[in-house]
């Protein structure tokens, strides 16, 4: 079935057109996504993809091209030639002494153009919440959801399509990041108001990124030293005695060289345990993170250069209900420290601007120490990454586009681990080290924006898995302005580090099983979308459906079925997939006010112990109702979001000795409710808002916390919030750039 699909995704028709092509940039070259570009007097349009670009047919008699995006200034261009090529930068709106009167920015934006099926969570959507670090990023987003891994440690978990964050690749402007060891706490890694915006890419990807990405892939872009605000600030503060505060500056050095420092500060000063099971439900989080990053901005050659430090610890388990000191004279304690250090650079040379012929080149170095402490259990890793890409990329014609690159990928981990609380047993030391090395081509037939066909390919060699190779392919046909459909197919893989990526998993009274030699995994995911964009009333109606399947030919397993006590990582025998389902739609009804709904249904299996069951503590759906008021002149902005999370199977509960079970066999639906005001003055804004306020707590998200250290604790058994309604206020300040 796979390679008839594979096939007609290979498959290509159409003939292009002579078109007029360009670039939409602001002032600092940053590419506009989704600017609206228009001959006067026609209803002949296109929108700029994710990169900016644009290409559209020339109608006789009309020269004048039109271009517009919310929040900056219309240009219109005079435009002669059929063929031409444009470079067209588009000025921010103009300000008033007490308010920018501007049409407000989009928040989340259907990447029309892509030919992948693409989200863009801009900064207007990231100031809709709290949005203190990542994991905060996805309140008002249907397609991600961010859970508690356990209800011990704090840690976090993204989950898209039904799949954990594992087979979601990450990345951090275009370089892999958040891996292995970062996995469980990185969520908590990258400040919110560093961040320019977020792309969701939900399927198979492209191969540029590498071999990954099963489920999908996040790209952070954070804020550029060339366009960012002179000064910009922000002081949060919630009702759990959570503060944060935030800062980056940049300085013009020359018209080409520019600097930027990003710091930030975070603490959680106290543990809270508001069902009194004697747990902290929020740990204690002391994180310090600072930024310095480069750019030199020529006519050819292009530089970025970025070195970031962070420094976190963190503090759960047992606590007083006064919170001022331990519960017991040997109370079970978490504990974690983590030192965590970034370089990167990426260097690129624009052979020629018109037919975007270009080479780059993209270095990256991480280091990650992390010492964690669970009851008496041990667990210290060294993680060590080195990442090399080489680029090189040219538009053969306006038809065809054709990328082609080298990657080197290398992962080292030092780990040394006691797994049980006996003290008398000795720590283990292991040492692994993987080292990938890989090419790609990958290519792109475009006809007018009405059918496009990428292609990539891609071959990897691995020290541990040998060599493995890499299909993706992707179809986008648009038959008229108002409908667009998508499909994908494509293969992914990874190295899973069982050990580093779930160590959250000692935070309980389990016996962790690791049987060697673990495979790597392997799955395809097949993905179809359609997109409809329906005039109504002079405004549109955006409608998005679309459909996934992920199949796995090998997998490591996580298995909390076989034995109530333990927790085994298996080879998969037998199968294992995911389905997911969505669709939503999106209206402004009235000036300033929009309105999304959305609605996801999921259903992801697993093969366990030879019986095909649902994956555990995984909910079958979930609803989202977000709707945005902003005043006519911009001072005042009402956002809320009502989240209805479906229920999901429990891992197989035991007889606990009474005739009752130690948890139930399924868990059910709840609802969550967010909230939030902004003021906004010219350069600042004051924000107040909450989250849960519909006060939906799990109940007993710990078994058997009051003998933590018998053998029936477990943390694992989480899949709601924990603590209850949470408010928080805000402050932020930017002064831009002239």
């Amino acid at each position: 079935m796979r390679y008839i699909f594979l096939s007609l995704l290979l498959i290509v028709s159409g003939i292009a057109n002579a078109q007029v092509r360009g670039t939409v940039t602001d002032k600092g070259g940053v590419p506009i996504p989704g600017a609206n570009v228009l001959w006067v007097n026609t209803t002949m349009g296109a929108i700029t993809t994710g990169d900016g670009r644009f290409s559209i047919d020339k109608p006789a008699g009309v020269q004048q091209l039109i271009v517009s995006f919310m929040g900056y200034e219309n240009d219109t261009i005079q435009v002669t030639d059929k063929d031409a090529v444009l470079n067209i930068i588009l000025r921010e709106g103009l300000e008033l002494s007490e308010v920018q009167v501007v049409s407000r920015k989009l928040g989340t934006m259907k990447l029309r153009k892509s030919v992948m099926n693409e989200d863009m969570i801009t900064s207007a959507e990231l100031s809709r919440a709290a949005c203190c670090n990542l994991g905060e990023s996805f309140v008002t987003n249907p397609s991600v959801d961010v859970s508690y891994s356990d209800a011990a440690t704090g840690a976090k978990q993204i989950r898209l399509l039904g799949l954990s964050g594992t087979y979601v690749q990450m990345l951090t402007e275009n370089i892999p990041n958040y891996r292995g060891a970062a996995a469980p706490y990185g969520l908590g890694y990258a400040p919110g108001p560093w961040m320019q915006n977020i792309q969701v890419s939900k399927g198979t990807s492209s191969v540029k990124n590498g071999y990954e990405a099963l489920a999908g892939q996040i790209n952070v872009e954070f804020k550029k030293p060339q366009i960012a605000d002179i000064v910009s600030a922000n002081l949060f503060a919630s009702s759990t005695g959570r503060f944060e505060a935030n800062a980056d500056a940049s300085v013009q050095l020359s018209p080409r060289w520019t600097t930027m420092l990003l710091t930030h500060y975070e603490n959680e000063t106290k543990p809270h345990d508001a069902n009194n099971d004697g747990f902290a439900d929020i740990p204690k989080v002391e994180q310090y993170n600072v930024w310095n990053r480069w750019a030199y901005m020529g006519d050819h050659y292009v530089f970025q250069a970025g070195l970031k430090a962070m420094t976190e610890e963190r503090n759960s388990g047992q606590v007083s209900h006064g919170g001022s000191g331990m519960a017991t004279s040997d109370p079970y304690a978490i504990r974690m420290k983590t030192g965590r250090y970034e370089f990167f650079t990426k260097n690129a040379y624009i052979f020629n601007k018109e037919k975007i012929t270009n080479m780059a080149l993209i270095l990256s170095g991480t280091l990650h120490d992390q010492d964690a402490v669970y009851g008496r259990k041990l667990y210290d890793v060294d993680q060590k990454n080195v990442y090399a890409s080489l680029l090189f990329e040219t538009e053969l014609s306006p038809l065809h586009n054709l990328s082609t690159g080298l990657s080197f990928n290398y992962d080292g981990y030092g780990q040394r681990y006691r797994l049980t609380n006996n003290v008398s047993d000795p720590r283990v030391k292991s040492l692994s080290r993987e080292s990938v090395t890989g090419a790609y081509a990958q290519y792109t037939f475009n006809a007018s924006d009405k059918f496009i066909l990428m292609a990539g390919l891609r071959g990897d060699y691995s020290n541990e898995h040998g060599f493995f190779v890499t299909p993706r392919a992707h179809i986008k046909y648009t038959p008229n302005e108002y409908v667009h459909f998508r499909m994908s197919a494509g293969k992914g893989y990874r190295t899973n580090h069982v050990l580093a990526e779930n160590n959250y998993l000692l935070a309980s009274s389990r016996e962790v099983r690791i049987p060697k030699p673990l495979k790597q995994e392997e799955a395809w995911n097949y993905g179809a979308s359609a997109s409809t964009y329906i005039p109504i009333f002079g405004k549109t109606l955006n409608i998005n459906a679309e459909y996934y399947y992920t199949d796995f030919q090998n997998q490591v397993v996580v298995d909390m079925d076989a034995d109530p006590h333990a927790v085994s990582f298996l080879n998969l025998d037998g199968k294992s997939y995911s389905c997911a389902f969505q669709i939503e739609a999106s209206y402004p009804f009235f000036e300033g006010f929009s309105l999304t709904a959305a609605y996801r249904h999921t259903d992801v299996k697993t093969t366990y112990n030879g019986e095909l069951l649902e994956k555990p503590l995984t909910g079958k759906y979930k609803g989202l109702l977000t709707a945005s008021y902003q005043t006519p002149l911009g001072l005042w902005q009402f956002d809320a979001t009502l989240q209805m999370n479906g229920g999901g199977r429990m891992p197989k509960p035991y007889d606990v000795g009474n005739g009752s079970l130690s948890w139930n066999y399924r868990y059910g639906s709840f609802q969550q409710l967010s909230a939030q005001v902004t003021r906004y003055f010219r350069h600042w804004s004051v924000y107040i808002g909450g989250e849960n306020l519909t006060n939906f707590k799990q109940e007993n998200p710990i078994i058997g916390a009051s003998h933590p250290w018998g053998g029936s604790f477990d943390s694992t058994m989480i899949w709601g919030p924990m603590h209850g309604a949470k408010y928080y206020i805000g402050l932020r300040y930017n002064l831009p750039r002239n």
